[in-house]
């Protein structure tokens, strides 16, 4: 058995799915990564600038898809959704690339995330460069 829990929550002026970009770098606002204050110490470590991936819960999308038109470009032939960034999967995890701007207690200010307002957050993890000895 597999057992997930939120972590927090995402704020962000995006409230509808379909106003959402396909990725965060293209076009989404800021946004707010709000944490249960218990997880605190696990900011330790994390400054603005830094990169982050943001793991969420698509908790809007179906889970019954397996194949789409890649970026829903009915142009495009179907593909099977493990060969896409379709969030409609049979486990919708989300992946999101975003940069930290500021850090205020249990909240974290970020650019770049696509994710829609409420969007369960599952865990974070920093964006590793060549050199992964520190981390």
């Amino acid at each position: 058995m597999i057992s997930l829990r939120r972590i927090g929550v995402v704020y962000s002026s995006l409230r509808d799915v379909a106003d959402a970009p396909n990725q965060g770098d293209e076009g989404a606002p800021d946004a707010r990564l709000e944490l249960e204050a218990s997880l605190l110490p696990a900011l330790d470590g994390v400054t603005a600038g830094d990169e982050l991936i943001v793991i969420t819960w698509l908790d809007r999308a179906s889970r019954d898809v397996l194949r789409v038109h890649p970026r829903g470009d009915r142009s495009r032939p179907e593909q099977g959704v493990f060969s896409t960034r379709s969030p409609h999967r049979p486990n919708p995890i989300g992946l999101h690339r975003v940069q930290v701007l500021a850090i205020e207690g249990a909240s974290v200010h970020v650019r770049d995330l696509e994710a829609v307002d409420g969007t369960p957050i599952l865990d974070l993890k920093p964006v590793l460069s060549r050199d992964v000895s520190d981390r």
